[in-house]
């Protein structure tokens, strides 16, 4: 089916808007969306169609430089998010997104994301995205490592079915282990697919026009009535993992 040209141009600005806002070269991840605009995408999709895919077997060789500094989940794990004194359980799955989860994880075990504020809520025309992770709290920031002195960047991470392993820095046209269903909690970035850090969002519908293009790294499977009831401004009053915190691997 056609889209209208007004559903269209509501679709390009519901996605603009999970970007990053505003980003220079030096703050590409700090301005995160869940999404590009529907032109980039296209753009980036076909530009990269036949370029190499990157797995986890040749990052061992740094085929994305800084991939070996990154924290890594190997398996599952259970976060619990608290906003407003009610819990979000969120199932985070290291098995299918090993890096995408094991930041999250490594960043909800820093206490990182303790009294931050959800800068980005989109629920009309149609629900959308309930955005957070940012400690400027305006869609600019990320997380400043401290050990190399700057945000620190992740990689886009996407395992298509069929396939052992993840492919790394690249969009894909193949369909994602992990999609954008209702639910889904993934990593907001810039039109930069490796310029991930800390934000993340909510999906609040199905959204498969995101599958590919931006990394799930979890679903929540108990308090999804408390994100629906999410506002611009509300903060989290905790995230703390309550499960799989040996499946976290930090470099040294």
């Amino acid at each position: 089916m056609r889209l209208k040209f007004s559903q269209f141009l509501v679709l390009f600005l519901m996605i603009g808007g999970l970007m990053l806002g505003g980003c220079s070269t030096e703050q590409v991840s700090s301005n995160t969306s869940p999404a590009s605009t529907t032109t980039s995408k296209v753009t980036e999709t076909s530009s990269n169609s036949t370029a190499k895919v990157t797995t986890v077997s040749e990052n061992k060789s740094e085929s994305i430089p800084g991939m070996k500094n990154l924290p890594r989940l190997d398996g599952k794990a259970t976060v619990v998010m608290t906003v407003k004194g009610s819990p979000i359980t969120i199932e985070v799955d290291g098995d299918n997104a090993p890096i995408t989860a094991g930041n999250f994880v490594d960043l909800v075990q820093k206490g990182f994301y303790d009294g931050l504020t959800f800068h980005r809520v989109v629920r009309d025309p149609q629900p959308f995205v309930v955005q957070g992770g940012d400690p400027r709290g305006d869609g600019t920031g990320g997380y400043v490592d401290q050990k190399i002195g700057t945000e620190r960047r992740i990689p886009l991470e996407i395992k298509p079915e069929g396939e052992d392993e993840p492919v790394y820095g690249q969009i894909i046209k193949k369909k994602p282990v992990l999609t954008h269903k209702l639910g889904a909690v993934a990593m907001a970035r810039s039109q930069m697919p490796d310029s991930a850090s800390s934000q993340f969002y909510f999906a609040l519908a199905d959204l498969a026009f995101l599958d590919s293009n931006y990394a799930v790294f979890g679903y929540v499977t108990d308090g999804f009535d408390v994100v629906n009831q999410i506002q611009q401004g509300d903060k989290i009053d905790s995230a703390k993992v309550t499960q799989g915190a040996e499946n976290l691997k930090t470099p040294e």
